[in-house]
């Protein structure tokens, strides 16, 4: 009864669909399996993008011993035998998935020989790494972020697929539509292909076949793929163009998608790109929006999706929050420092408390020396920020 997704599954990593930046010619993980060598690596990303698939073609492909384990599954005792397997035969490639569900005690067990090299680490994670691993875990593993697949992936994936099922027939229209529904995710494409192959009585797979399966809707989507981004990136250049009406049309299109976690993400981006500083409590108000749509789920969650979208796009705009600090950071990319001044290092003695003066201001250099003067941060013409920017002078004349 094995499916087909782990039936196809790559040997090599020339067989992985997409993530050319890992693995095509010449990337890094192609020349570790030129030279033979592996380290302990986490892979993040999006769920049936391939990183079971680049982690099985590594120790595929170099040979190496490997045992597969889940975070979430599998309990100390197993992790226990793991262990006592490499060190039996030296070493061993433990690809543990769901791993920012790893306990202390597993990490705690499995840091010294991830350490000495008794256990190569490869985790797999639909988590950021950053905010959801162990330190201990992270700083001892390379971090790979793997890309979304598009549409045009997900077909060739399911055209190989489609050479394991015999006799079946199926057109390129159909693998179009199967790869826009499947919204990146190769997993989902193939396990509805294969569903679709075996409820038939002849291997006909039919367009009607594919809706009468899921009838989720995939009418955002265009022939390359980059329809579902182009959505997303049509609601937020509404909202920040103050078009109510387009605004809602594209939320409307993404929520009849069942979309939700991009909707999320990309409100709670445009809260603080574009409406920033000309209205601050657009942040909190939009992450209430989206606990109130979580809370209730659809269809329910139109309600409070589409009250704060028409108040995000009649909301004044400023990104003058970002650009400060993306000058900031090119500050730091150019080598632009200093050391922090003395006055406001740690238990510094000639520090001056801000409090035990009127107005909760006294005069201090907090920039480093190479920087004094320099002004990232420059206001928007609108009321608020400019009250701040007032004050601001008032305190550098002072």
């Amino acid at each position: 009864m094995e499916i087909l997704a782990d039936k196809i599954r790559p040997k090599k990593l020339s067989e992985v669909i997409g993530q050319t930046h890992l693995v095509g010619p010449g990337k890094i993980l192609t020349n570790l399996v030129n030279n033979k060598k592996l380290f302990s690596m986490i892979f993040y990303g999006k769920p049936g993008i391939g990183k079971t698939s680049i982690a099985s073609a590594l120790v595929s492909e170099l040979g190496m011993r490997y045992k597969f384990m889940n975070a979430t599954v599998n309990n100390k005792s197993d992790f226990d035998i793991a262990i006592a397997e490499a060190k039996m035969y030296g070493d061993m490639v433990l690809i543990v998935d769901e791993i920012h569900r790893m306990n202390k005690d597993k990490q705690d067990l499995l840091l010294p020989y991830i350490e000495n090299g008794t256990i190569i680490l490869i985790g797999l994670t639909t988590s950021n790494p950053y905010h959801k691993i162990n330190p201990a875990i992270r700083s001892r593993c390379q971090i790979f972020e793997l890309h979304e697949l598009n549409a045009s992936d997900i077909v060739q994936g399911l055209k190989r697929a489609c050479e394991y099922l015999e006799n079946i027939d199926v057109d390129n229209d159909t693998l179009e539509y199967i790869a826009n529904l499947a919204s990146g995710d190769l997993r989902f494409a193939l396990n509805l292909l294969e569903m679709a192959y075996y409820s038939t009585q002849n291997g006909k797979i039919t367009l009607a076949e594919i809706k009468s399966i899921n009838s989720k809707p995939v009418f955002f989507h265009d022939k390359d793929g980059d329809g579902h981004y182009d959505v997303l990136s049509a609601l937020q250049k509404s909202i920040r163009g103050s078009d109510v009406d387009a605004s809602l049309h594209y939320l409307a299109r993404l929520i009849e998608a069942e979309d939700l976690d991009s909707i999320y993400r990309r409100l709670s981006v445009i809260a603080y790109e574009d409406i920033g500083m000309a209205n601050p409590g657009i942040g909190p108000r939009v992450m209430a929006a989206i606990n109130a749509s979580e809370l209730v789920g659809l269809p329910e969650a139109r309600i409070p999706l589409g009250q704060i979208v028409i108040e995000m796009a009649l909301s004044p705009k400023s990104n003058s929050s970002h650009l400060a600090l993306d000058e900031a950071l090119n500050d730091l990319h150019k080598g632009n420092t200093g050391n922090v001044p003395d006055n406001i290092k740690t238990n510094s003695k000639t520090y001056l408390y801000p409090h035990d003066y009127p107005n909760s201001w006294v005069k201090q250099e907090y920039m480093p020396n190479n920087l004094k003067g320099k002004i990232y941060y420059h206001p928007k013409d609108n009321k608020i920020e400019q009250n701040l920017n007032k004050l601001h002078k008032e305190m550098r004349s002072e």
